[in-house]
């Protein structure tokens, strides 16, 4: 849970009117505070040296320096920083490069308000953080390498079976939705129940399975055989 009372943000992307909309967003929440902002990658590691930010905010597609040339130049003189990377792109390759770079976060621009907000406050608390689309897709790519492993090895397709021994049947429903990429949002809409209730049942199913976030609980049902995947 995040215990601090401002948690700081360095926004760095060339679109200037996308950050003014980031910024706006943002500024409803009373915890976050954009400390620097800037229109690339080279700029980046004097705002990091210089206002110490909790979070920066990265764009991957930027003139001079991108996205990932930046995180791989920040996190090797400043470790610590957290960096959530701003996309266009859902393709796994390019959430792929970004996460082995040292990214926690990857957000579509097309990400709501709630999306933005959860990445930022789950990266701050140490977790990773995906875009539910990108999440699902990733999935997909996984099932695929796994189920072409088993058939090399000639085991055949994994057997699916809801993990009853270790969730709840409620809880079994909240993992097959976020393995669909599903939002808390869509998640609640569909069980018919508060978003509230469903944040309760995400935290629960990380700590019963003993992961950190919700990209590692659905890797590891993939690899069970716990969730079915379209």
């Amino acid at each position: 849970m995040v215990s601090k009372e401002v948690i700081t943000i360095a926004l760095i992307d060339d679109h200037k009117l996308f950050r003014e909309g980031v910024k706006r967003i943002l500024s409803f929440e009373p915890s976050f505070e954009v400390v620097a902002e800037a229109d690339d990658g080279y700029d980046a590691k004097e705002i990091v040296e210089k206002y110490q930010p909790d979070i920066v905010l990265m764009d991957i597609n930027m003139p001079e320096m991108n996205g990932i040339e930046a995180t791989k130049d920040l996190l090797q003189n400043n470790p610590d920083v957290k960096i959530i990377i701003l996309s266009i792109h859902e393709d796994e390759s390019y959430v792929t490069h970004a996460l082995q770079t040292g990214a926690q976060g990857y957000l579509l621009k097309e990400m709501d308000t709630e999306s933005l907000m959860e990445a930022i406050k789950v990266v701050y608390d140490g977790g990773s953080y995906l875009h539910p689309k990108v999440t699902h897709n990733l999935v997909q790519e996984y099932r695929k390498l796994v189920e072409n492993k088993e058939s090399s090895s000639g085991a055949g397709e994994i057997e699916y079976r809801k993990p009853l021994h270790l969730l709840t049947k409620r809880e079994c429903q909240v993992l097959q939705l976020l393995s669909e990429g599903q939002s808390n949002r869509r998640i609640a809409e569909t069980l018919v129940i508060s978003e509230k209730t469903v944040k309760n049942h995400v935290s629960n199913i990380l700590q019963k399975m003993d992961v950190n976030d919700r990209t590692q609980a659905v890797v590891t049902a993939i690899r069970n055989g716990w969730v079915e995947v379209f």
